[in-house]
């Protein structure tokens, strides 16, 4: 009886566990450099996440010419503050490593075809994410001073963790819509939906598209709303042609 050659390829379960140490152990090495790097240039980063805020203010009369600066209330808050930024700029400049070191844990189990859409998925992905988050940032300004503005005469004097908890919360609310189109296309691909469908259902989608992006858009003011909503129900449509070039 001839024996069945081992498959050098195939891991034990101990084997598993400890590559996703390893994999792990590197990814928290990544964010906690990159955490440094954000870290050392926390000063240059805070006086440019603060443009839009200072651009805003120029014209209340007990600001400088150039606009008002953000204020602390509390002695630990700068403080605690560039921490929190460090923390996590250091998690979005380390994400292509993560998503490196994620990739290479579980693409060993996936098929050949598995492999062949995962990898315009995952870069799909984090491309719209970026996006997503240069689009926000184009959009505070306006939302900035729509908020300012809409509540009468009002001289803000905006404390600073909660300006960049505005700021992080809006990229990853415009990030995560982004990702609308992603989602869209592995429904049809695994054929939870189809296009006949989505094109019947399109008023129904601009009108959910309209309340998820004032749910989830943390300024509340009508211009990101409206530049969130565009961009999803365009995403809406393209998957629709998607969908329709993957039936052929």
């Amino acid at each position: 009886m001839t024996s069945v050659p081992a498959d050098d390829s195939r891991m034990t379960l101990v084997e598993h566990l400890t590559e996703l140490r390893n994999r792990l152990f590197t990814c928290l090495i990544a964010v906690l450099v990159c955490g440094a790097v954000v870290f050392w240039f926390y000063p240059q980063l805070l006086d440019f996440v603060s443009g839009p805020y200072r651009d805003v203010t120029k014209t209340i009369d007990s600001c400088r010419p150039d606009g008002c600066d953000l204020t602390a209330i509390d002695p630990l808050a700068p403080f605690l503050t560039r921490v929190k930024v460090a923390t996590y700029g250091g998690i979005a400049l380390s994400l292509p490593i993560l998503m490196f070191h994620l990739w290479r844990f579980i693409s060993p189990g996936l098929h050949t075809h598995e492999k062949r859409y995962a990898i315009p998925f995952l870069a799909s992905a984090w491309i719209l994410f970026l996006l997503g988050t240069v689009l926000s940032w184009f959009t505070l300004e306006k939302a900035l001073d729509f908020l300012f503005t809409a509540g009468g005469d009002i001289e803000p004097n905006v404390v600073v963790d909660k300006y960049l908890n505005l700021v992080t919360f809006m990229m990853l609310a415009f990030g995560a819509a982004f990702q609308f189109p992603v989602l869209l296309v592995f429904l049809l691909l695994v054929g939870a939906i189809n296009t006949g469908q989505l094109r019947r259902s399109r008023r129904h989608a601009a009108v959910g598209i309209v309340i998820v992006a004032a749910v989830i858009t943390p300024s509340q003011d009508p211009y990101s709303l409206f530049l969130l909503a565009l961009p999803m129900y365009l995403f809406y449509e393209v998957s629709i042609i998607i969908g329709r070039v993957m039936k052929r």
